[in-house]
């Protein structure tokens, strides 16, 4: 039961990120984001939000099972487990950057260290848990596909 409420534990605090990014987020949809110049590939708004969330369950369950694992490698999971939390937060801090204070250049400069995080969060979970692992391959592809969104973004609108 303690190995589910883990992964239940950090799929609820992933998902409240992804939530409160969204507040940020909603308002200039509608107002400021609009407004920019976007690339041909730039999707439509209504497929952020499902992806998103979809994103954060997966790494919510990445990182309850890295963390289920803190009994057979304490170091390696708390060293993890740090990276984790510090890409979680650079996630967040994006959506501020972006959509909270309209700049795309603070944002892209933010972005290539969140990619650089979750890289290395994904090679520190592949050595504690494969699967783990494997569940953030797609949240890196949706970040690297969101850095060159940001930064097309930022030089059609400079």
């Amino acid at each position: 039961m303690q190995k589910i409420l883990r992964i239940v534990l950090v799929v609820a605090t992933c998902v409240t990120i992804g939530y409160l990014s969204g507040l940020v987020t909603r308002e200039s949809i509608t107002t400021w984001y609009p407004t920019l110049v976007k690339p041909v590939f730039n999707p439509p708004n209504w497929i952020f939000a499902p992806v998103w969330s979809l994103l954060y369950i997966m790494m919510g369950v990445a990182g309850g099972m890295v963390w289920n694992r803190i009994d057979t490698d304490e170091e390696k999971v708390k060293k993890a487990f740090k990276i984790f939390i510090a890409q979680l937060a650079l996630n967040a801090l994006w959506s501020y950057l972006f959509f909270g204070l309209h700049n795309p250049l603070l944002a892209l400069i933010e972005i290539i260290l969140l990619w650089l995080l979750i890289f290395e969060c994904y090679n520190q979970f592949k050595k504690i848990d494969k699967v783990a692992g494997m569940l953030l391959l797609p949240y890196l592809a949706w970040v690297s596909f969101a850095t060159v969104l940001n930064g097309s973004i930022w030089w059609l609108n400079k």
